[in-house]
């Protein structure tokens, strides 16, 4: 990585700023790629955590509600999905400012042994049959605890990965955070699946819900523990690194300095409305092949809890390979366009997958999922990189905290509870592919107001290259290179002739 200077800027005027080569961050490729898995296991394994409980979700609901009517008993288990979400803006509200103060490894750190530990605890806790209940009460404050957890996590990752990465291919390596997730919830289900193949072929079919559940949580012990030594060795992002020094002049502008939440929100209020639309499609999208599919299929369907869990390994399989050709698609077409297919696709193909599904073979449940999870992965593939694209480097973290866990939160955590609530209510097996779509149509609007940034130094930062040549291409061809703006960089101004 290059020595990249910080230096204390004069008050002058922006247009006398000019780029050098030796104002550019040159990132070193080992470095990156030490990044991407510090960063990229840490997402792996807390998706894990998150998956595995939705894929118990019908087990769960004997083990933490036995006594109650079934079909209440499931949607207070998927209550305690939902409840984990209701934190998560809190955990971006507070993790995300702390970690454009402190730095972002400090705050991934934080995130992964919390995570971890919740999650652990889990498989550790009473069921309902042994103390009542009540029991309900710890389940519920350890999902919160995971929510807040997360809350800081993947906006953390994905800004520090973004910061990380060379202008030019910032998309493909920051999709790769969400190929990770899409492992992550597959070995999930893997996990839950071989879990339910080998006890129950030990101890019978009720060896799940004897005690089989705990296997998956209390795994993401030594999951956590081997993430916690891989992000101690990460290196600080260079943007964050060089942002530090600031100009101390009264006239900086704002994009330079890190603001408090409250400025973040009066300043890039525009951005945080386009983020949160994007994320509303991209999360009820999402959250519904990951963490709905299985409950929907074994309820509406009648589809064999082993069957759902083994398609879902499949198809989570194919978007993590979709992820990342669509967002190296994006870097050299735009992330506008992604997100148009992402968006259309979900308006076309949902209620096809949705018939496709009630069919009730084998054939026509690998087929519905992939039409379902194919506009789920173009969306996946732009997050990251769209969602830190849209606020400058001295507040992004905050910014991004923000916007993405508020709409994961109210939009996208509560997918799989609002759509078996609206199956139940309206008695329509389509609407929750209605609801989906909603949210798509949204988005599609907010796309008009928002800024192209593929391949585009991120605001408040210097560009990010592979090379010096790179570097020098860019300080020379910088009149009539449209991506680079210069009044958003920290650059040293030339002086002013006179």
């Amino acid at each position: 990585m290059s020595d990249h200077r910080r230096t204390h800027l004069p008050t002058l005027s922006r247009a006398t700023r000019r780029l050098r080569a030796e104002d550019c961050i040159i990132v070193d490729k080992r470095e990156l790629r030490k990044a991407q898995i510090g960063a990229g296991v840490g997402n792996f394994i807390e998706w894990y955590d998150i998956g595995i409980y939705g894929y118990l979700a019908i087990t769960m609901t004997g083990v933490f509600t036995e006594g109650m009517d079934q079909r209440m008993g499931l949607l207070v288990t998927l209550l305690g999905f939902a409840v984990s979400f209701v934190v998560r803006p809190l955990g971006g509200m507070i993790l995300g400012p702390l970690g454009d103060r402190v730095g972002r490894r400090k705050v991934l750190f934080f995130t992964m042994a919390l995570m971890a530990s919740a999650t652990t605890v889990i498989g550790l806790l009473p069921t309902a049959g042994q103390v009542g209940l009540w029991v309900i009460v710890p389940l519920y404050l350890l999902k919160m605890l995971q929510g807040f957890s997360t809350g800081g996590e993947y906006s953390g990752a994905a800004t520090y990965v973004a910061e990380f990465s060379p202008d030019r291919h910032r998309g493909f390596w920051t999709a790769l955070l969400n190929t990770g997730a899409q492992l992550g919830f597959a070995a999930g289900a893997a996990v839950v699946a071989a879990a339910t193949m080998i006890t129950t072929s030990l101890w019978g079919e009720s060896a799940m819900r004897d005690g089989g559940w705990r296997i998956p949580f209390l795994l993401a012990l030594p999951l956590g523990l081997i993430a916690i030594s891989l992000r101690n060795r990460i290196p600080e992002s260079p943007s964050f690194e060089a942002a530090q020094e600031k100009l101390e002049t009264e006239d900086i502008d704002p994009i330079f300095v890190r603001q408090s939440l409250p400025n973040i929100l009066k300043l890039y209020w525009p951005q945080i409305l386009v983020g949160i639309a994007l994320i509303a499609a991209d999360g009820t999208s999402s959250y519904t092949v990951t963490s709905y599919m299985p409950t929907y299929l074994e309820t509406q369907v009648g589809m064999a809890a082993l069957h759902t869990a083994v398609a879902t390994v499949v198809i989570l399989l194919i978007q993590a390979l979709i992820v990342p050709v669509a967002a190296r698609w994006s870097d050299k077409v735009g992330r506008r366009p992604i997100y148009v297919i992402a968006t259309v696709g979900n308006l076309i193909l949902l209620v096809p997958a949705f018939m496709l599904m009630h069919v009730g073979q084998v054939w026509s449940l690998y087929l519905a999922l992939f039409m379902v999870s194919l506009p789920s992965a173009f969306f996946l593939a732009l997050t990251g990189a769209a969602m830190s694209e849209l606020f400058p480097t001295a507040s992004r973290y905050g910014g991004v905290g923000f916007t993405h866990n508020v709409a994961i939160s109210l939009f996208g955590g509560t997918t799989p509870l609002i759509s078996q609530i609206l199956v139940e209510v309206t008695g329509n097996a389509y609407a929750p592919a209605f609801y989906v779509m909603f949210f798509s149509a949204v988005a599609l609007l907010a796309l008009t107001r928002m800024r192209e940034s593929a391949s585009r130094p991120l605001l408040g930062s210097v560009p990010v290259v592979f090379s010096r040549e790179e570097a020098e291409a860019l300080a020379e061809g910088q009149d009539s290179n449209e991506r680079l703006d210069t009044s958003t960089m920290l650059l040293v101004p030339l002086p002013v002739d006179r």
